[in-house]
């Protein structure tokens, strides 16, 4: 009995530690979520302004105008997928994967190839020996600026023009809050909607361009891959601490129930334990006292 006691007071110990690291975990996540929320909810009404002039513009003009709006077969596909490097976040990660594990799956029986550029280590972890991944980026998202999306935008530009590949699109987390984030799957590339119905295009009408439809689109389209992917990569990082947040906080919550029950069973034990030695004792007496 002496050594059951033992064994549940090491256990009782050892969940006092774990306790201890997801506490300190809770705190870290929340102190990072608090800038990085600011970040994206800063950024959020930029990127969405932008994504309406563009789409707004894509529609008016001639999709001669930029070889990023012409709308070919989709042959092939490529898709940005955007995970965290570290795991002890829930679902989160789990959650973005299945739903582009989902996505390769119909778009390959639907006869295309899909490849895929990861940023974070869990989606390229995952995909390693399942997809085509044409190039990986790591360790990154625990300090990025634009420059990131920036370097990402430069390198999905020129092999759309070449036709490596038909169609780009971006995979991420979006934030709600704290406990819950949306696996999201949206089209970068061709850019906007270049097909419109008579009612659309009279209601936008006919519009003169300063500069030249060439040079305002050379200039924009860039600028616009680069907003939507920064803005994946700051919808992923506040998604993120916001999962692990609330997964350390359920792991504390759960040590405090283990140490309650652990608690519990050592003072059972410990009476059981006291009740056997005092009726060692009174049965002692009672054969000294026969005696």
């Amino acid at each position: 009995m002496a050594e059951s006691l033992r064994d549940i007071k090491r256990q009782t110990q050892a969940v006092e530690k774990t306790k201890q690291i997801t506490r300190a975990m809770n705190m870290v996540a929340a102190s990072k979520l608090k800038t990085a929320q600011t970040r994206m909810e800063n950024f959020r009404p930029y990127a969405k302004k932008i994504m309406e002039v563009l789409n707004s513009l894509a529609r008016r003009v001639n999709t001669e105008s930029n070889p990023l709006l012409t709308v070919r077969e989709a042959k092939k596909v490529r898709v940005i997928l955007m995970t965290s490097d570290r795991g002890l976040c829930g679902g989160f990660n789990t959650n973005t994967i299945k739903a582009v594990e989902g996505f390769i799956k119909y778009r390959t029986g639907q006869g295309q190839e899909v490849s895929l550029i990861t940023v974070g280590k869990k989606g390229r972890d995952y995909f390693r020996k399942k997809a085509t991944i044409i190039d990986q980026r790591v360790d990154v998202l625990n300090n990025f600026d634009i420059s990131l999306a920036q370097a990402i935008g430069e390198e999905v530009i020129p092999s759309f023009i070449d036709e490596e590949y038909d169609e780009l699109y971006i995979a991420y987390n979006e934030f709600k809050n704290v406990s819950q984030q949306r696996p999201v799957i949206t089209r970068l590339l061709p850019v906007g909607s270049v097909e419109q119905e008579k009612e659309e295009a009279e209601v936008y009408g006919d519009y003169v361009y300063e500069p030249s439809e060439e040079e305002l689109l050379a200039q924009i389209i860039p600028m616009y891959l680069r907003v939507l992917i920064y803005r994946g990569l700051l919808e992923t990082s506040a998604g993120e601490h916001g999962a692990r947040m609330a997964a350390m906080d359920n792991a504390t919550n759960n040590c405090e129930e283990m140490i309650e029950t652990l608690t519990l069973k050592y003072n059972k034990a410990r009476q059981a334990a006291i009740t056997a030695e005092l009726m060692d004792i009174v049965g002692g007496t009672e054969a000294l006292a026969k005696g």
